[in-house]
């Protein structure tokens, strides 16, 4: 356990945290950058004097479980949490589960991809941020609940907007099988995230095409180049699907784009336009 390492760290990382960012009042004379002592402690649920000499380099040894509650108090990425532990003398075990943390930078390019649908999935294949196209060529994420913002589960469970199945996707059965070995290889990596484990059990009674899929035991998966949805508005949109990894949070960017010139081109800027309007279109 490096003491000094670690309180410093501490330190800095309360520093850069306003009141605001935790949920609390600022208050009058705060003379202190970012968060006091106590706020931190109350935050994490352990006592001002246990925090207190963690600064000061003179606490105990930390438990994982403390660990734990102070990264959260203090909004450390993953990263930082695991510098965090092995500042303690605790090196990380295995994520709890997959991240739906999506950083501000990848957000950002999203919405400066004007021309192209574009998403964000989690290693679940949950749907944790999208732009305006992306609405617009499949559906509002925003009105649905997380459940139904996964992708694997709506594309064997249902339920199928339109009755059209993954949005009318001319690749329905590659992606079948491209997100159960996906998805294989995540339980590997989370074995115990009731989030991933749960899936698994949700598809495999519900599914007999995924069980049949999950029973192959595959887990390399091809990547698809192209696919075309059925729109119910604009009808048959042609586009490149690229898929970008974000190795340290285990989240691919999936991108949807059309040949310049080309009708789904078109299809696309119309789309732009109208949004999420469904114009007359029966639901």
């Amino acid at each position: 356990m490096n003491r000094r390492e670690l309180a410093d760290f501490l330190r800095s990382r309360r520093e850069r945290i306003t009141p605001a960012d935790a949920g609390l009042p600022a208050g009058p004379r705060r003379r202190t950058p970012g968060l006091r002592r106590e706020e931190v402690a109350q935050l994490a649920f352990i006592s001002t004097e246990y925090y207190t000499r963690l600064e000061q380099a003179r606490a105990p040894h930390p438990s994982r479980e403390v660990l734990a509650q102070l990264a959260r108090a203090l909004r450390l990425s993953d990263a930082e949490r695991d510098h965090l532990h092995h500042l303690a003398g605790a090196p990380p075990g295995p994520p709890a589960g997959p991240s739906r943390e999506v950083r501000q930078s990848v957000v950002d390019l999203l919405d400066r991809l004007p021309e192209a649908a574009a998403l964000v999935l989690s290693a679940t294949y949950e749907v944790i941020a999208w732009n305006h196209l992306a609405t617009a060529l499949l559906e509002d994420f925003s009105a649905l609940s997380r459940r139904d913002r996964n992708l694997i589960r709506r594309h064997f469970l249902g339920p199928y907007r339109d009755g059209r199945r993954l949005y009318g996707a001319s690749d329905a059965e590659e992606f079948a099988r491209t997100s159960a070995q996906h998805l294989r290889a995540a339980a590997a990596r989370y074995p115990d995230a009731p989030e991933v484990t749960g899936l698994v059990a949700d598809l495999l009674s519900g599914s007999e095409e995924f069980a049949r899929i999950w029973a192959a035991h595959d887990v390399a998966a091809r990547p698809t180049l192209c696919k075309t949805f059925e729109h119910p508005l604009v009808g048959p949109v042609a586009v490149a699907c690229d898929v970008l990894d974000i190795t340290d949070r285990d989240q691919r960017v999936v991108i949807y784009t059309a040949t310049p010139g080309s009708p789904s081109a078109e299809a696309l800027r119309l789309l732009s336009v109208v949004g999420t309007q469904r114009m007359g279109v029966p639901g």
